[in-house]
């Protein structure tokens, strides 16, 4: 599953570049699908998080309140004035499938999560075939460089504004040190996801894989854990892929990247 790269392009500055091969076609069409797929989850998962009691706090003398999410949704209710439905359970009707669902949440969920589970599997095989997981192991050199990359992102919009030069950080790898370990926790994040709802889902036949998380609640807390990371993670990477530049977006497009030759695709 190869492509031919287009022919060589130049950089925007004077050095010339190079056109590489930057992402298998696996881990280009995984990454797409995750998108619906990781939203339809979430949504699942809110609506199905109203009925777990680890997640209940004592009821609130004023509000009656036991639901974190109820709290939430209504301080957002009232900020933005909300007047249709109940106001406590904002969150739930805008965010998720809404209260009441817990059988239906239950069935999309599950059937979401065989797909998550089948795209995961091809996303590894991509890694492996493309040689694209060397660049997401963590390097003795990525705190300095993290540092070197915040502080780009931090100063591309004033620096933009004030019309002043801000090159770009030399990167000699497939992904800075921000996106490496961003990208890393993903994965991370992932597998953890997939075996906490083991864990809840058998936790008779898998009873090792529940006492991995200390118990059944443990690996509610985990699994929901890994849903606020993974959720969280969508925002910040669109607004760091955009200020990383157009050559970042189309690599994941296309597979092909234009970098400059001092560059190491590793």
């Amino acid at each position: 599953m190869t492509e031919t790269p287009p022919p060589t392009t130049r950089a925007r500055s004077a050095e010339p570049a190079r056109v590489v091969v930057k992402h298998h076609p696996l881990v280009r069409l995984t990454h797409w699908v995750n998108v619906p797929v990781l939203f339809g989850l979430i949504a699942s998962g809110l609506a199905i998080y109203w009925a777990a009691p680890v997640f209940l706090h004592p009821r609130d003398p004023v509000t009656g309140s036991r639901d974190y999410l109820v709290d939430l949704g209504a301080a957002v209710a009232h900020v933005l004035h909300d007047r249709g439905g109940d106001p406590r359970s904002w969150i739930y009707d805008h965010v998720s499938l809404g209260t009441g669902m817990l059988a239906r949440a239950l069935r999309l969920h599950w059937a979401l999560a065989y797909v998550f589970m089948l795209n995961g599997a091809l996303y590894l095989i991509g890694l492996i075939a493309g040689g694209g997981w060397r660049a997401l192991l963590p390097r003795l050199s990525d705190v300095a460089d993290a540092r070197a990359m915040l502080r780009f992102y931090l100063g591309v919009v004033p620096m933009a504004i004030r019309r002043r030069p801000w090159p770009h950080p030399v990167i000699r790898s497939k992904y800075n040190a921000l996106q490496r370990a961003a990208y890393f926790s993903m994965s991370v994040a992932g597998v953890l996801v997939i075996l906490s709802g083991w864990a809840m889902h058998k936790p008779i036949q898998f009873g090792w894989l529940e006492r991995l998380f200390v118990n059944y609640d443990g690996a509610r807390i985990v699994h929901f854990v890994c849903l606020l990371v993974l959720g969280s993670f969508v925002v910040p990477h669109v607004i760091l892929v955009i200020a990383d530049g157009w050559d970042t977006f189309r690599s994941m497009v296309v597979g092909w990247s234009a970098r400059l030759k001092e560059a190491r695709h590793e």
